[in-house]
């Protein structure tokens, strides 16, 4: 076990999330239970899972909790890709977004493989 928060990449997540909520509110209303949805969960999983899996007593269950938190980062890139191409994201926000969600995505990528060695 360990202090999730002490982890940068569950630091860098949890920011990521605050940003995508404050950008949610530009999104049309008729996607409140649709694409924002979606965003918020899919978003507020990735440290969500951080922390769950730093509170397992194995690194086998820890990794296993990054890899579901990795999978999340993905549907995230996807879904910011969407919301940009859908139009309710500028271009401005969607490459911060991208490159954030790509900075954890190697971030998780590189705890995965140190937990699992």
């Amino acid at each position: 076990m360990q202090d999730y928060k002490g982890l940068i990449v569950w630091q860098r997540s949890h920011e990521f999330v605050i940003a995508i909520y404050k950008t949610l509110t530009n999104f049309p209303k008729d996607e409140t239970f649709n694409l924002v949805s979606q965003l918020k969960r899919a978003s507020t999983s990735i440290p969500t899972n951080i922390a769950e899996g730093a509170g397992r007593f194995t690194q086998k269950d820890f990794a296993n909790y990054l890899q579901v938190a990795l999978g999340s980062s993905h549907e995230v890139e996807y879904l910011v890709l969407l919301s940009k191409d859908l139009g309710f994201l500028s271009v401005e926000h969607y490459n911060n977004h991208s490159q954030h969600i790509n900075e954890i995505k190697a971030m998780l990528i590189s705890l995965i493989k140190k937990v699992r060695s």
